[in-house]
């Protein structure tokens, strides 16, 4: 399980950090160009906050079990990403189910990681 576990928690990392950091990095209507046709367009600031949480959630994720401290920051992190993808899903529903699959099944992922580091602590 264990194993199971950081191999999920390493895929939702780099899933994190590929997703939040264009979001520190480029300006809003950069990105929200790119978006499907629809969507709903959020301030650069919001943006920014967004891109934020889940670059410090993705090395949440990962760092306090490589160093060996801290660890029930880990399930914290994975907690505050599953509301963050809690917002995702709810956003993109109104595209279609279809383009809220992939925010679901990662809810999901981060609440089993949530879940499986959280009750070795609490």
């Amino acid at each position: 399980m264990n194993i199971l576990l950081w191999i999920i928690q390493i895929l939702l990392a780099l899933l994190f950090l590929f997703a939040g950091v264009p979001k520190l990095i480029y300006a809003a209507d950069a990105l929200q160009a790119n978006a499907p046709p629809g969507s709903i367009h959020f301030s650069n600031l919001f943006l920014k906050f967004i891109g934020v949480c889940e670059v410090l959630g993705a090395l949440g994720l990962v760092l306090p079990g490589l160093f060996r401290t801290r660890r029930g920051l880990t399930p914290l992190a994975a907690l505050g990403l599953t509301i963050l993808m809690i917002g995702a899903v709810y956003v993109s529903l109104p595209l279609g189910v279809a383009m809220a699959i992939i925010p679901f099944v990662t809810l999901l992922l981060c609440a089993f990681v949530a879940y499986g580091r959280g009750v070795k602590h609490w």
